[in-house]
């Protein structure tokens, strides 16, 4: 029986990751959330509330469990520039005690951010180059468990998509994501320049992943990405997907400047493979949004950057 500590377990990744690993015998899980976008938490699996910040109340527990999956963090280049002295505790430092005060196996979840801008199709080996808070401290926490983990397991993640779970709240802050609904609703896509290329992940593969390198002792840092997608030629599948869609293309480009491909050679070398896809993860959101199961797809919840705004900054 592997004991496993999930932290930030409630939270978008999390909600799958969680599914996935309850469901086998093998393994004994618990979650640790502060609960950051929920009010409440009803699954039945063990769960301890608490911020990644307590060192002390995670200090007692963290040597207890076999592997720790960190999944907390803020998440998003303008959520984490609402208060850059915030983001660094919990997107680094909190990793930097984790790496300094636990022996076991640590699973972090970087970001394909971190190469920024670049033309090149680009492996793990690549300059990174990261244009933003979010990426910066994702890269510095990495780094500093490549240097000093005794045993670590790093992905790079492309731009996640789909839905994770049916207890957490869906993210319309990405771009698969806030497209299909933008479609469901009649909205027109507008398509700023439109060359910009991202590495695309369904969220539930990353579960996937983690569960496949576990089993099979897989190590070190990889890109874990389905494929990679122009953001012009993204909107012109989701308008295939959902009939009536109209794009709109604009010269100006978009205040997100980031721009990479990258090749995920490394992980499918290891066996890993994606199973999830575009089409039927559209068409699954595309069902949540016409039945009104998101009551109002403008709240808050949904968008990081907005739901922190609302709470102030206060974190």
């Amino acid at each position: 029986m592997k004991k496993m500590l999930l932290v930030g377990g409630v939270g978008y990744i999390g909600g799958c990751v969680t599914d996935l690993f309850s469901g086998l015998p093998d393994y004994e899980i618990t979650v640790y959330d502060n609960l950051l976008y929920e009010s409440r938490y009803l699954k039945e699996v063990n769960f301890i509330y608490g911020d990644i910040r307590d060192e002390a109340k995670l200090g007692a527990i963290i040597n207890d469990y076999d592997a720790v999956v960190w999944l907390a963090a803020l998440v998003g280049d303008g959520a984490c520039a609402i208060d850059a002295e915030t983001t660094e505790k919990i997107n680094f430092s909190a990793v930097k005690w984790l790496t300094d005060n636990y022996k076991g196996l640590i699973i972090f979840m970087s970001t394909c951010s971190v190469y920024g801008i670049n033309n090149m199709l680009i492996d793990e080996t690549a300059a990174t180059n990261p244009i933003s808070l979010y990426a910066a401290t994702k890269l510095m926490a990495e780094q500093y468990l490549v240097d000093n983990a005794k045993d670590y397991l790093i992905f790079r993640l492309g731009t996640l998509y789909g839905i994770s779970d049916s207890f957490s709240r869906p993210r319309l802050d990405l771009v698969v994501n806030v497209l299909t609904l933008k479609a469901v609703v009649g909205e027109k896509l507008t398509v700023f320049g439109g060359k910009q290329w991202r590495p695309i992940l369904h969220v539930k593969d990353v579960a996937y992943a983690i569960l496949y390198c576990i089993e099979n002792n897989v190590r070190g840092l990889y890109n874990l990405s389905e494929r990679n997608v122009e953001i012009s030629e993204l909107a012109q599948e989701i308008a295939q997907i959902i009939p009536s869609t109209k794009i709109i293309y604009k010269e100006t480009k978009f205040e997100d400047l980031r721009d990479y491909k990258v090749l995920n050679t490394k992980i499918k070398t290891a066996g890993w493979l994606p199973k999830y896809s575009l089409t039927p993860a559209v068409e699954e959101m595309a069902q949540l949004f016409k039945e009104r199961r998101v009551k109002d797809v403008r709240d808050p919840v949904y968008y990081n950057v907005e739901h922190l705004k609302q709470n102030g900054g206060k974190i």
